[in-house]
């Protein structure tokens, strides 16, 4: 059903001032506290200025929103604020942020999703992208769209923005695209030969509770020899079980324990929005990131080279195990590191003609998903690898996790760069290299230890990430920087 809006829009406010919005545009997204840091004036004022700044007047606007409470009213908002610019706005309803991108892509369209991700129920937030799932960050448009929406806000009254309806105002329709996003993601990934395989899917009350029966069930023509045993399915933007938050080792908790018992093939954890995805082997033993980028590179490395791509190329970040260069390097491919975050990855991805990339946090991007991250692609070439093999999930990963890995290490600090400081002191010299790519990396000159120290751009914090040849060399590592850092 499609209607127009024809009128100077402005919400129901009160008689409180305009949100401060430096406090909810971060570098890649928006997120704040609803009610707080945004609310439906914010979003409706975000709208108008996405297509402004954007420049989508008369074209296709997309726009969706995960499981959270207030994700439906923020949809209604910034698809009236679009409108009243002259977008043609096609909402999607409830949707992951990787079927945003797949939206995107596969229709040619900017767009935006409403989510925050991993935080908790008090928070929700707006990812962007352009047309062909192009990300809208810092520095491709997100200040601008700051820039503008504040001035909609500074023009309303109590909160609420004034948002002039443009000559011909766009139309709101709407779209399921569910089905097509399962389709397509099918069609990447064959996992109709793969041997039988259980599999216990912890979606933490997540995105993941909706897309993971059409992606892996039966909703399908062709079911698929999986035996999905679901974890919180229920979409509740609450979080009664736990936070959806995998990261974190105690958020993994319940997903251990119920592949053990139901004696699974594996566990996969997906996060709230259901973009990244974390792996748990037959033990109940978390697999890193790092070795999943490392399984998935080999596995894009065979397919590029088999269709006479002569050096695939392959991303990763600096925090990522230096066992996937080495990996990419020994099967002919070629490994390109950059930063963290993923509007760099993005970027050189698209540089670079990448045909995937990963991230120690458990993004995975990929060429044919528009150089884009999705946990549930990630997964299938994870289910593809085990399935098209005997062996166990922990013998199969263990090819990929030769060095002992710290994780990541916070060290609360005001003065940062002085700790930095007093490291490199300790440890410049010939036979260490250091590097300030993203804050400072130290590499040993034979190979045998890494850390990297960088500094958090909002928290009091100093993160540690290291990784060694053996346990007995990154704990003395991990001791004395931690140490000094600290001091």
């Amino acid at each position: 059903m499609t209607s127009n809006v024809n009128a100077a829009s402005s919400l129901p406010g009160s008689a409180r001032p305009s949100i401060d919005l430096s406090a909810s545009f971060k570098a890649y997204d928006v997120r704040g506290i609803v009610g707080e840091t945004i609310d439906a004036g914010v979003v409706e004022a975000v709208g108008a200025a996405f297509v402004d700044v954007l420049g989508l007047a008369g074209k296709t606007v997309l726009v969706g929103g995960d499981m959270r409470p207030s994700s439906p009213e923020f949809i209604a908002a910034f698809a009236k604020g679009a409108a009243a610019r002259g977008g043609n706005v096609v909402t999607l309803g409830l949707i992951s942020t990787d079927e945003l991108y797949y939206a995107c892509g596969a229709l040619g369209a900017a767009g935006a999703t409403f989510t925050a991700s991993h935080n908790p129920a008090q928070y929700n937030g707006i990812k962007m992208a352009k047309a062909g799932a192009q990300p809208v960050s810092s520095e491709t448009g997100l200040k601008e769209v700051q820039a503008a929406a504040e001035a909609y806000l500074a023009a309303g009254q109590g909160g609420a923005p004034a948002v002039p309806a443009v000559a011909e105002p766009g139309s709101v329709a709407q779209r399921d695209i569910l089905a097509d996003y399962a389709a397509y993601l099918r069609g990447l990934v064959d996992l109709s030969g793969v041997r039988p395989l259980k599999v216990v899917v912890d979606a933490g009350n997540g995105m993941a509770g909706m897309t993971t029966p059409a992606v892996l069930g039966d909703q399908l023509l062709a079911a698929l020899p999986l035996e999905i045993v679901p974890l919180y399915f229920e979409l509740d933007g609450t979080f009664p079980n736990h936070p959806a938050n995998p990261l974190e080792p105690e958020n993994l908790r319940d997903l251990q324990k119920a592949v053990v018992e139901h004696g699974a093939d594996l566990g996969l954890a997906f996060d709230g929005d259901a973009d990244r995805c974390f792996v748990i082997d037959e033990l109940g033993q978390p697999v890193s990131p790092s070795a999943i980028t490392g399984l998935v590179a080999r596995r894009e490395i065979a397919r590029a080279k088999a269709a006479g791509e002569a050096e695939p190329v392959i991303i990763h970040n600096l925090i990522t195990s230096r066992a996937v260069p080495e990996l990419v390097q020994h099967d002919g491919g070629r490994p390109v590191r950059t930063r963290v975050g993923h509007s760099f990855i993005k970027a050189v991805m698209a540089e670079e003609s990448a045909v995937f990339g990963g991230e120690h946090s458990a993004h995975y991007y990929f060429r044919d998903f528009w150089n884009a991250d999705t946990g549930m692609l990630a997964a299938m070439h994870v289910l593809a690898a085990l399935g098209e093999q005997e062996g166990p999930l922990s013998e199969l990963a263990a090819e990929y996790e030769p060095y002992v890995a710290s994780g990541e290490i916070n060290s609360e600090i005001e003065d940062k760069a002085a700790a930095v400081a007093r490291v490199r002191e300790e440890y410049e010299g010939d036979d260490v290299a250091i590097d300030e790519l993203d804050g400072t990396t130290f590499s040993a000159a034979d190979g045998s230890w890494w850390f990297n120290l960088r500094p958090s751009n909002t928290e009091p914090f100093l993160r540690f990430n290291g990784e060694a040849k053996d346990r007995e060399t990154l704990e003395s590592i991990q001791d004395t920087v931690l140490a000094i850092v600290r001091a």
